[in-house]
């Protein structure tokens, strides 16, 4: 049990390795295969939190962090690596790019310390810092620098608020949709990097409507079922 609770940190520490193969394609603009290493990462962060539990790493491995090591996986694959690909994309031009690329990081890091992220039901107290998720829609769809650069400020200001957003997985209100919709949105994202994101209508429409709700669902159910708080 102690070696398989052992094994469970070297699954998770594995990610910052992938975290730096993904930042050397980001270097090399290859955008594509930033994706893909990004979602190897992710999928071995959905694994290794499960893993953890069944082993009980807390007893059985104690010597390592196990929360604390995720957080600091996390915020390599979900805020750095994504926020310099958003200013090395040429998606944000000029100071632009460089004011976004500061700015990711400085509300991120207060955010991953905030005591109050998750809420009762296993969403997010303000906006999860998903950086990955927001920037490869953001590669799929290419809008103006105008629109990047205000979904920029409202979603750094949104981790902050006390506003709900879902965890597909572990959040159970909806989940029924919410996880095939997640998995419509991968699936999207993910044959848009294999095409080097080329730009197409259908599949720019698909991924827009999943991310919008893929956002905007926890803040709905704290509308309709909490009364506007959080719960």
């Amino acid at each position: 049990m102690r070696f398989r609770a052992y094994s469970v940190h070297l699954l998770t520490a594995a990610g910052a390795s992938l975290a730096m193969l993904a930042l050397l394609e980001a270097v090399q603009q290859d955008w594509a295969m930033m994706a893909i290493w990004l979602a190897v990462a992710f999928a071995v962060d959905g694994l290794d939190g499960p893993l953890a539990r069944r082993y009980d790493v807390s007893a059985n491995a104690p010597v390592f962090d196990g929360t604390l090591l995720d957080l600091i996986i996390d915020f390599l694959t979900y805020v750095m690596i994504p926020a310099y690909a958003l200013y090395g994309s040429g998606l944000l031009p000029g100071w632009t790019g460089w004011f976004v690329v500061l700015l990711i990081p400085f509300a991120s890091s207060l955010y991953f310390a905030d005591t109050r992220m998750k809420t009762a039901d296993s969403s997010f107290r303000g906006f999860p810092g998903c950086w990955n998720m927001v920037t490869l829609a953001l590669l799929v769809i290419q809008p103006s620098w105008e629109v990047i650069l205000g979904l920029a400020l409202l979603l750094s200001a949104a981790q902050f608020l006390p506003l709900k957003f879902i965890h597909p997985v572990r959040t159970v209100r909806w989940r029924a949709l919410s996880l095939p919709v997640a998995m419509v949105w991968t699936g999207a994202v993910a044959y848009a990097a294999w095409a080097g994101f080329a730009h197409g209508a259908a599949l720019t429409g698909l991924v827009a409507v999943s991310s919008v709700y893929l956002l905007g669902a926890g803040i709905a159910q704290q509308m309709i079922y909490d009364r506007g708080q959080i719960r």
